[in-house]
C-alpha cells in the first residue's frame, strides 16, 4: 500500500482540524475566506518533507513584473497547472522560499476554489483554509444538475457565483494575484478529459489585464479514486516554471484570429493548456536531470 496523507501525516491533519476556522457550508456571504497563517505554517512542514534536494522556483523575475502590474491597478492572473490538491501549497511555499519579493507575492495571491473543497470532507476544508480564495460553483457541477429537480440545489449556486464574482471585481484591482486552474479540477490519468481546460476560463482572460503561466514538474501527491485524504504522497524533485508576462486581450486576440473553432470559447482555453504544457514539457529535461546530479 502506498503512504497517504492520512498515513504519513496523522499529526499535521489532527493539529489541523483543532485549529482550523473554515466554514464547511458556502453560501453567498463567505465566498471570500482570508487564508489562515496558523494553517499555513503546517502545510508548509507537510510540503517541505515531501521535497527532494533540487526543488525550486523559475522565473521569479516574471513573478516580480505581474506584481508590479498588479500593484499599479491592474488586473493579474496566475494560470497554474493542476495536478493535485498541493499545487496551490507548492506555489505559495516556492514563492516565499525564493526570497526577494516573495513573501509579498504569496500574500497577494487569491485562489478561485470549488465549494466542494469546502464542504465534500471537513479536512480537506479545514486545509485549503490556509490560503485566501474567492469560493465558485464550478460550471460543470450545474451542468450535471437536473432542472426540474434540482431547482433549489442550481438556485444556490447561481447566488453563490454572482456573489463570488462580485468579490473577484473588489479584489482584482487591489494589488492581488488572481490564481486560477484553467482545467478547473485536478488531472486524472484515468479521465483525459481532466486535462482539459474549461470554457469558463475565457472570461477571465477578457476581463484581466496580464497573466502568466505557471508550470509544476514532479509530483509529491498523487490523485487516488478514493477520499481526497487519502491521495498518496511521495518525495520527489518540484521545480515551478513561471512564464513571462502576457498581455491577455493581446493572447485572446493572437487566439481568435487564428482558430477555426466556432466554439471561440473553448479554442481560448485550449490554446492556455496548449502553452502550459509547452513550459511543462520544456521544464522537465533540466529537472530529471538533477536526479542524476545527486
Amino acid at each position: 500500500m502506498p503512504d497517504t496523507l492520512t498515513t504519513v501525516f496523522g499529526d499535521q491533519i489532527k493539529r489541523v482540524i483543532k485549529i482550523s476556522k473554515a466554514p464547511t457550508a458556502i453560501n453567498e456571504n463567505n465566498v471570500y475566506q482570508e487564508g489562515d497563517q496558523n494553517v499555513l505554517s503546517i502545510i508548509d512542514e507537510m510540503v517541505n518533507h515531501l521535497l527532494l534536494p533540487g526543488s525550486s522556483l523559475d522565473g521569479m523575475k516574471n513573478l516580480e513584473e505581474l506584481m508590479d502590474k498588479a500593484n499599479s491597478g491592474k488586473a493579474c492572473l496566475l494560470l497554474v497547472e493542476h495536478y493535485s490538491n498541493m499545487d496551490l501549497s507548492i506555489v505559495s511555499l516556492f514563492a516565499r522560499m525564493a526570497g526577494g519579493r516573495g513573501q509579498e507575492i504569496s500574500d497577494s495571491i487569491i485562489a478561485i476554489s470549488g465549494m466542494k473543497l469546502n464542504e465534500d470532507n471537513p479536512v480537506v476544508a479545514a486545509f485549503t483554509g490556509a490560503y485566501s480564495k474567492i469560493v465558485i460553483c464550478p460550471s460543470r457541477s450545474i451542468q450535471d444538475m437536473d432542472p426540474e429537480k434540482d431547482k433549489e440545489a442550481i438556485a444556490r449556486a447561481n447566488a453563490i457565483n454572482r456573489a463570488a464574482m462580485k468579490s473577484l471585481i473588489r479584489h482584482k484591482y487591489k494589488g492581488k494575484l488572481v490564481l486560477v486552474f484553467p482545467s478547473g479540477t485536478r488531472y486524472r490519468p484515468w479521465e483525459p478529459d481532466s486535462k482539459k481546460g474549461v470554457r469558463e476560463i475565457d472570461s477571465y482572460i477578457r476581463s484581466f489585464d496580464y497573466m502568466c503561466f505557471v508550470t509544476i514538474n514532479g509530483e509529491i501527491l498523487h490523485v487516488q479514486q478514493t477520499d481526497m485524504m487519502n491521495d498518496a504522497v511521495s518525495k520527489d524533485i518540484i521545480r515551478v516554471t513561471v512564464g513571462p508576462v502576457i498581455d491577455c486581450n493581446e493572447f485572446r486576440n493572437k487566439v481568435l484570429a487564428e482558430t477555426k473553432d466556432d466554439d471561440k470559447k473553448q479554442a481560448v482555453a485550449n490554446s492556455i493548456m496548449d502553452e502550459l504544457e509547452k513550459i511543462h514539457t520544456a521544464a522537465e529535461p533540466e529537472r530529471l536531470k538533477l536526479f542524476s546530479d545527486q
